[in-house]
């Protein structure tokens, strides 16, 4: 039996605690924003991606170490200029979280070929690219890709009227378990994450309108389901990702976690 020793001697690096290089995708806001926040308290840096410049420079704010990226993740030099990217910013990468993601609430009579490409295309094909492109600098530091379901798509549940976005994420997670056989032999760990519903609204302009009460209601609804009594807080699905990254997880492999205040079980 041959065993397979991990990679510490990472170039550009001292220890076990110096910087990291951590990719986030759809970094500009809620779950993203904390997490690529969440990094950088542990002292790594991060490139934050998303398509929009205003939400990636507010993500940024405050945090030397965030690095952004304006980029389209369907895109089909995205995976490229992410990965090069990473590699000239934070010196390789260390960890990729495939966070970004479409959502669209849509029967199935609704639901027309560009609005099921725009799912598709952003919740399973991109992290696939993506992943695909960063393998190299990933070995190298016997990185580990964290992929970001949905509590919604596991098991036997059914998610109505959401149906493809469901199905994108169930697909994301069968990505995880095969990818964490498959890329063990380099090095890599893979592991997924299925948030429950998170709170991710953004606060209210000072003197403009409130929060949707649309939004309010359908946080009130799930945490009235939920055994936890409320929804989940980005700051605490942030706190998981970091944890599954961390060399103390060294020997976790193909997981999903749900982390959704028990929803998923009843």
């Amino acid at each position: 039996m041959t065993t397979r020793t991990e990679n510490t001697d990472h170039p550009g690096r001292s220890g076990a605690d110096a910087p990291r290089g951590i990719v986030v995708t759809g970094g500009g806001t809620g779950i993203g924003r904390a997490t690529a926040r969440a990094f950088t308290a542990h002292g790594d840096r991060v490139l934050v991606v998303g398509r929009t410049a205003t939400t990636l420079a507010e993500a940024a704010d405050g945090h030397p170490g965030v690095h952004t990226l304006v980029a389209d993740l369907t895109d089909p030099d995205a995976p490229e200029r992410i990965v090069d990217a990473a590699v000239r910013e934070l010196g390789g990468i260390d960890v990729l979280v495939n966070n970004a993601a479409a959502l669209g609430y849509r029967p199935l009579d609704a639901l027309d070929r560009a609005e099921a490409r725009r799912q598709l295309d952003t919740n399973l094909l991109a992290p696939v690219l993506l992943t695909r492109a960063a393998l190299a600098p990933l070995a190298a530091r016997s990185g580990t890709v964290v992929n970001i379901g949905s509590a919604g798509a596991l098991g036997l549940r059914s998610w109505p009227e959401n149906s493809l976005y469901g199905a994108t994420k169930a697909g994301l997670d069968f990505l995880t378990r095969s990818w964490a056989v498959e890329l063990a032999p380099r090095g890599i760990r893979v592991v997924g994450l299925a948030p429950g519903v998170t709170d991710t609204a953004p606060e209210p302009a000072p003197g403009g309108p409130g929060a949707d009460p649309r939004y309010a209601a359908f946080l009130e609804q799930t945490a009235a389901r939920t055994p936890s009594g409320r929804v989940a807080r980005p700051e605490e699905i942030a706190w998981w990702i970091v944890q599954l990254t961390r060399p103390e997880a060294g020997y976790t492999n193909g997981l999903v976690l749900p982390v959704d205040g028990g929803l998923s079980l009843t």
